[in-house]
């Protein structure tokens, strides 16, 4: 919907913080991927369902909720469950309850894949990420965050 309102410019600073945010990001996750995907044979989303799924208690969840946490469609996530089950790192089960809900669950094999991977993964993150912020950028990091997924999240 077009609106006659001229465009609010971004100034040199705005650009830049969010030219380096842009190129970070894609960088920061290309490298933790690659990494992933060169010592685990994981791919840097299905490490995430993994982790996701290995933090609750019974080592399931909804696929619905599961979608809304990794930030993916239902049908993206299905794919990305799909390819976990065909490794044998998770299990799909309907729902007793309402019969109608379906449930992404870690198994065994998943977990020690997990468990795995973990180490590896957490060093890249405070090589790439962690270590290279002082305390109070990363309380600045996460409060920003933070407000933007509270705004976008539906």
């Amino acid at each position: 919907m077009p609106t006659s309102e001229e465009p609010r410019w971004l100034d040199a600073e705005e650009w830049r913080a969010w030219r380096n945010f842009i190129a970070g990001q894609a960088l920061l996750l290309g490298r933790l991927g690659r990494e992933l995907q060169d010592a685990h044979d994981l791919a840097f989303a299905d490490y995430e369902i993994l982790v996701r799924l290995s933090e609750k208690s019974d080592h399931r969840q909804r696929m619905t909720s599961l979608a809304e946490e990794v930030v993916a469609s239902k049908s993206r996530l299905s794919h990305q469950v799909a390819r976990l089950e065909a490794q044998g790192l998770v299990r799909r089960e309907v729902c007793d309850s309402d019969g109608r809900g379906v449930f992404a669950v870690l198994t065994p094999e998943g977990f020690s894949r997990l468990e795995k991977a973990a180490p590896d993964h957490l060093r890249g993150v405070r090589e790439h990420f962690v270590d290279l912020l002082d305390e109070d950028e990363r309380r600045v990091m996460g409060d920003v965050f933070e407000r933007i997924v509270a705004k976008l999240r539906p």
